[in-house]
């Protein structure tokens, strides 16, 4: 894989995890006011509106209903209903840095993923990163010291759909179109958070409830759409890498938006976290900026000046 698609790949899961973070923002927004499932289906309900701008020019929109492989589309689908389901309910319970380090066990399991079924070589530095990323999601929890609720399960239940999320659009390839990936990320919230709220669903009330849902659910999936864009110009493990900004997003929300209090070590871990992604990231990057100066080095003839006859 080229460096261009990899770095298209990164500015793209960037962008998209930027959408999830601020779509997760107006879930919180709307806990207390109505069902966790029912905010869940509005993202695929306002996810209609995105697909006009995401057909190809030869793709017709009779593609929405292709499904050239069964077994990846009911995996993409089932992935995103319980990734929307479960952090729609995360967000509502818990503190958004706190659902995010939990959610940031992500890497960790596409990396673990990568590795199994789409046979990835991973470097000892991508698992030194996740590692470490691991450290600081247990130095923000403290797990022993401090009580662990359905929240936090949820969160845990996101990480692992979104994994699975990912490793399912790597494997449906370069051939399926894209009408057909999105339509099965819209299916899952359709189906299967439609069904979980009919019990409990009511008609929303009010304008400020109508603009979170659609906050929500238009940004929730257009970052659908930018990882599936993301997931076939990077490798699994790249696309997981920029998921750590998502805590920066999570620490400016909490402080303005939610006023939510952050001890001293939620701090430390969210620092923890975020340098095993930074690290991973730009450690590479001055290895082989330091060995192309020692090349030039080698190869240029020293300066100096010239012997007098």
């Amino acid at each position: 894989m080229k460096n261009t698609g990899l770095s298209a790949g990164m500015m793209l899961a960037f962008a998209a995890y930027a959408s999830f973070s601020i779509s997760d923002a107006y879930s919180k927004l709307l806990a207390g006011r109505i069902d966790p499932f029912e905010v869940a289906f509005s993202g695929g309900v306002f996810g209609l509106l995105l697909i006009p701008f995401i057909r190809g020019k030869n793709e017709s929109y009779r593609d929405l209903f292709v499904i050239r492989q069964p077994v990846m589309w009911l995996v993409r689908a089932a992935a995103t209903f319980a990734a929307t389901a479960a952090s729609v309910e995360a967000f509502m319970l818990l503190p958004m840095p706190e659902a995010f380090s939990l959610i940031f066990l992500m890497p960790l399991f596409v990396t673990i993923l990568s590795v199994v079924l789409l046979r990835e070589k991973v470097s000892t530095l991508g698992w030194l990163s996740v590692i470490v990323g691991f450290i600081g999601v247990l130095i923000v929890l403290r797990p022993g010291l401090r009580a662990l609720h359905f929240g936090h399960l949820c969160a845990l239940i996101s990480a692992v759909a979104n994994a699975v999320g990912v490793i399912a659009y790597r494997m449906s390839g370069h051939n399926t179109p894209r009408l057909s990936m999105f339509s099965s990320s819209l299916c899952g919230p359709l189906l299967g958070n439609g069904a979980l709220m009919v019990a409990h669903a009511s008609w929303p009330q009010g304008a400020t409830v109508w603009m979170f849902l659609f906050g929500y659910g238009f940004l929730a999936a257009l970052g659908q759409v930018l990882m599936m864009m993301a997931a076939t110009r990077a490798t699994a493990s790249a696309i997981a890498l920029p998921q750590y900004s998502q805590m920066l997003w999570a620490v400016a929300f909490s402080f303005y938006v939610f006023h939510e209090p952050l001890d001293s070590w939620t701090f430390v871990g969210i620092a923890v976290i975020v340098a095993s992604g930074l690290y991973k990231w730009a450690y590479p990057r001055v290895i082989a900026k330091l060995a192309a100066i020692r090349r030039q080095r080698i190869i240029q003839p020293p300066c100096g000046p010239y012997p007098l006859a």
